[in-house]
């Protein structure tokens, strides 16, 4: 999709992902733009005052893997330089920060850890099992837009109450100025921030 989508298009489009079942987090996360954003388009109403919001697209990285893998690189150089090789286990929030997480933990030949989005307030979600764990590790999380920081906030939350020692939070795109979310240092390849 174009980055010149209609506002009528992107209700269009949302409107289409809640009918297929989706909650406004996963649609959030399917058209890479604030929950906020997805609420607005789904009321429908445009008296309410629209929020600021960019709405980033990087299908053109997500298609080939090595694009993934490239873009893992240059996450997990930001971890290291960072936190060193101190990092335990990274942690990807689905479904878009889990490719990117694998990739650095590839790179940084650590765990990776998946903490999924599940249905409830925005952010709500759970560690897999099936995956690394965080109880007593130090851990990046890696997703791919920080927006509001909503579903960020939950996870780092979560995180601790797991046992986990919560170093950097690193995306692919921050669309705020903030460098840092909950006390923890917040780090994005490219910042899109409106201003």
């Amino acid at each position: 999709m174009e980055s010149g989508t209609s506002i009528e298009e992107l209700r269009s489009l949302a409107s289409g992902l809640r009918k297929k079942g989706l909650n406004s987090q996963q649609i959030a996360d399917e058209l890479s733009l604030s929950q906020d954003t997805i609420s607005w388009l789904l009321a429908g109403e445009d008296t309410v005052d629209k929020p600021q919001d960019v709405r980033i697209g990087w299908r053109t990285i997500g298609v080939r893997p090595q694009r993934i893998a490239a873009i893992g690189s240059i996450m997990a150089d930001v971890v290291f330089e960072e936190c060193g090789d101190s990092i335990d286990t990274v942690v990807g929030i689905s479904i878009n920060g889990i490719l990117f997480a694998n990739a650095v933990g590839t790179d940084l030949e650590c765990e990776v850890a998946i903490h999924r989005n599940v249905d409830g307030e925005p952010g709500q979600g759970s560690l897999s099992n099936k995956y690394g764990q965080v109880a007593g590790k130090k851990i990046a999380i890696v997703d791919d837009v920080f927006s509001s920081g909503q579903t960020m906030s939950k996870t780092i939350q979560a995180m601790k109450d797991a046992g986990a020692d919560v170093a950097l939070c690193m995306v692919l795109v921050n669309k705020t100025t903030r460098n840092e979310i909950d006390g923890v240092p917040l780090r994005g390849i490219v910042r899109a921030a409106v201003v």
